[in-house]
Formats: structure tokens, sequence, C-alpha cells
């Protein structure tokens, strides 16, 4: 067991882990209790830990996993730990937290310390989550940011075995796969389970370990910093050895070789819906589609071809949907009121040679009438890429208005991808605006058939926001994830070839990095 000052008045905790020769440490606890809270701090501060990982929500299924054992705002002292939240950045799948700590004693005050907080949000209630990137993007971060003078990572989840022994199993061998091309997860977790009790607690955790490493090995490390971008780009468009194609197909066709899940699309597949979908390729997955409410004495009547899109931020960022059909335009404004979305960005033409690609689905002059909603025109504006309307709903049952404002982009030819990436960076700036004077509720993206240019806007604009925030960008896993959760999302080389432009054009706007911050 690790030596710790009067170890016995801690709560529980577990003998440090030595992974595959690494000098760093973790330190792995249940989750605080309100009664251990002030221990736990203690513990940070004489471990001198500087990093802490969360693995849990507080409440899940409405019980209590983890006592909250920081302050919201402001400062907290915890027994003669004094906690400060010094910074707070939410995230998709994670949250960090930076907290100053300081001791107080009776005699003196030792200096300040600074403890991030890695707080894992996207583990679902039941089982693991639903693809292992986040996972990964969270592990190589809390790597990144720990400094090597600090004592042990302190790792916990609710009971300190299940998800917090995924996590280091994980880790370990993502670290055994760098230095010695090899993995050993049974005997891994045989050996942590000799020194905590079921550490990786279900097979459901056993089996995601080897989706995590399988992602690895297959796709590796793809983010990047702003700063080699270009260098990286010259590389893509050099032709691979024997590959009969360059790094940017090749990097292509691996998205393209993920499988579509026809299986999950039930909903979208019934007989009374299959006349609601433009694409029958294109069919929203059960686990995310859009659902509206039933209509009255009407079945099937919840469907509507549109899937939630997480962004950088958030969950569920966006709506990515068709173009509504003539008889689908009532079910698109029920879904407008029923998730409160504020912007919608339409990336196509009513028409496009020759073939309808959308119904107009709002007013050009007066008020449309759709079933219980009405939809006014108050103010329409043109700029250089894009038209503006701002359109006033009316819920005419519950008797009441929203503003929605629609951005219109008309910068996207009929065929190829546009020329340049001016006009796709102002409509992201000018939605993005919208979004904090409205209040973050999802976005609604359409193109047409609401994958191809829908997709490529909804990568934009969480690849943008990224660089911005962080100086970092990763368009591969960034497609890859959108494309597990819609159909062909970005759908061709061309689109796909297209963001990697935008973001560089987007980087040589500016002299240097930091008039990213």
């Amino acid at each position: 067991m690790a030596l710790i000052n009067d170890f016995h008045k801690y709560i529980n905790t577990s003998a440090f882990i030595n992974q595959q020769k690494k000098l760093n440490s973790r330190f792995f606890i249940a989750g605080p209790k309100e009664e251990t809270v002030n221990d736990f701090w203690r513990m940070i501060w004489e471990q001198n830990t500087a990093t802490i990982v969360m693995v849990t929500n507080l409440k899940e299924r409405k019980e209590c996993k983890c006592a909250q054992y920081w302050p919201d705002q402001g400062c907290w002292t915890y027994g003669n730990i004094r906690v400060s939240v010094e910074d707070m950045m939410v995230l998709v799948d994670y949250t960090i937290r930076k907290f100053c700590i300081q001791q107080h004693n009776a005699t003196d005050v030792k200096p300040q310390r600074l403890v991030t907080q890695f707080h894992f949000t996207s583990w679902p209630d039941f089982g693991v989550p639903f693809t292992p990137i986040g996972m990964l993007k969270f592990l190589k971060k809390v790597k990144t940011y720990n400094p090597q003078y600090a004592g042990p990572i302190v790792v916990h989840c609710s009971a300190g075995v299940g998800r917090t022994g995924t996590f280091i199993v994980i880790d370990a061998m993502l670290d055994m796969m760098g230095a010695e091309r090899k993995v050993d997860v049974f005997g891994f977790v045989t050996r942590i389970r000799a020194q905590r009790c079921q550490m990786v607690q279900t097979d459901m955790q056993y089996v995601f370990i080897f989706q995590a490493l399988l992602e690895h090995y297959l796709y590796g490390d793809t983010e990047l910093e702003v700063t080699s971008l270009e260098s990286h780009l010259n590389k893509l468009y050099a032709p691979l050895p024997g590959a009969g194609c360059g790094g940017l197909e090749a990097e292509f066709k691996k998205l393209t070789s993920i499988k579509i899940q026809n299986d999950k699309m039930r909903t979208g597949n019934l007989p009374a819906n299959m006349k609601k979908n433009r694409v029958l390729q294109i069919i929203p997955y059960e686990f995310n589609r859009v659902i509206i409410p039933v209509k009255r004495g009407e079945e099937n009547t919840d469907y509507i071809n549109a899937s939630f899109i997480d962004g950088y931020r958030q969950k569920d960022s966006y709506m990515a949907c068709q173009g509504p059909l003539q008889h689908t335009i009532e079910d698109f404004w029920r879904m407008i009121w029923e998730w409160r979305s504020c912007s919608i960005v339409t990336l196509t033409e009513l028409e496009e040679r020759g073939q309808e690609k959308c119904a107009q689905y709002w007013s050009s002059d007066g008020v449309m009438v759709c079933g219980d909603m009405s939809i006014e025109l108050k103010r329409e504006e043109e700029s250089e890429s894009y038209t503006v309307r701002d359109l006033l709903v009316t819920n005419n049952r519950e008797n009441k208005s929203r503003a929605v404002r629609q951005f219109h982009f008309h910068g996207w030819p009929e065929v190829g991808i546009p020329s340049d990436g001016k006009g796709m960076i102002n409509i992201i700036a000018a939605v993005q605006k919208q979004q904090q004077q409205s209040g973050n509720h999802p976005i609604t993206v359409h193109c047409s058939a609401g994958a191809g240019r829908t997709g490529t806007f909804c990568a934009l604009s969480t690849v943008l926001e990224r660089v911005k925030a962080e100086g970092i960008l990763d368009v591969f896993q960034t497609v890859k994830s959108l494309r597990l959760q819609r159909p062909h999302m970005v759908q061709t080389l061309e689109q796909y070839e297209f963001c990697y432009k935008v973001v560089q054009e987007y980087i040589d706007a500016f002299s240097d990095y930091a008039n990213f911050k």
C-alpha cells in the first residue's frame, strides 16, 4: 500500500500502480462523499497532486455518485484547505476546471498551488460511451497537462473501480503499444485487480478498452497544432508510395470505410415514413434522431429526417436535416418549435440543375400557415454570400411567438465546392454571434439531403471553434465523429479537402497564433 501520512484517516484508496515502466503514478480513490471531502483535499495537498481525473457525473439515474467537492465559483474552505475556482472550460465530452489551493494552519499559510481537474462527462448512465474518440482525446489532454514535478494523478469515478479501471488500462496499454508495439489487456487487468478488487467492473468496459485501442491503432493521433497545418497539407497532397493515391485521398478512404449501420434506422425505414425521406440512403440513426411531438390521433407522426449532432462545446449543438419536402414543411416547423431552434442555416437553393432541392418553407411576403404554425417574414437583408431572414414563428395553439433567423448561403455552386472559404467563414461567424444572443439551442442546418454540405458546415463550425479556443484542429476525427452520427456527412473528397482549405484560409487571415485567443 502507498505510504501516506495518516493513511487510516483517508477515504477508500488504493496502492500506486506502476504503469508499464512509467515513473508517473496514479492514485485511485472512490468518489468523495460529503463527509470525506475535507479528507480528499488534505490528500491532494499532502500528495502534491496537480491533476484530478473524474470519470463520473455527480448524479446518475437520480442517484448521487459523488459529492461536489469544489465550489461553482469563488472560493470555499474544506478543513484547512482553501479552494478557489480560477478557470473553467466546458467541452462536449469533458470539462476542465482549474483550482488554486492553499493550506491554512494556525501558525502559517503555505504558498498556493494550481490543481487541474479533468471531468469526463460523456460516460452514459448505462454501459459505456458510444465511441472511444472522446475518451482518447480526454486521455491525451490529461497526459499533456500533468507537470513533471507533481505528485500522483488522482483518478476517481464513484466506487473507484469500474470506469477508473477502464481509464487506467487504456492509458497503460496505449503506452505499451507505443513502446513495445503490443498490448496485454488481460495480463494488466489481472495485475491491477490483484491490487484493487473489481478494477474494470463489467464486460462492456472490458470490450470498450479494446475498442479504444483499436481506434488508436487504426487511425492514430490526427490532432494538429495550427502552426503545422501547412506542412501537414503538403504531406497529404504528396503521392503515397505504392498506394496509387495521395495522402488526402487515403485519409478520406478511411472515412468511407466506416460501416453505415442500416439496422439502426428502424423508424426512418417504416413504410409510413419512407415518403418523408428525400434520399433513401440518408436516414437518421435511431439513437440520435430528432423526435417531434406526435399529432393527436395520428400514428407515426413523431418522425422527421433529422439528426442531433454534437458540437465542440456541447452535445446536440446541431439538428442536421434534409431540405423540407412540400409535405414535410409542417413537420420542419414543429421541429423548430419543439427544440427552440433560433438559427436555421440553409446551404442549398430551392432548385439546382432543374431539380427541386428544397421546398420553400418560409414566406416571401405576408404570413405562411403550416398547420398550427404561422411564419411571417419580418426582415430580409442580403450580404455578399448569404441572405439573412428574420422570421416570426407563431404557435397558434399555444398563442406564443418566437423570433427565428435564417441564414441562406448562396456561395455553394450547383456542382463542386465554393471557390474560396471566405463566405463559409463569414456565415459561421454570423451564426455563432446569433447563438450567443438567442441562447444556445440547437442550430438547424440543412442542404438538400442533409449530409454533404450540411456535414461540411458542421465540421467547419466545430473545427474553427476549436482552433479559436485551443489552437488545435482535427479534421479527420471531426468528420469521423459526424459520420458516426449521420450517414454520409461530408460526402465527397472535394468537400473533405474544402474543410482543410477553409481552416488554412482562416489561419492565414491571422498574423500569429495570439490572435486566435
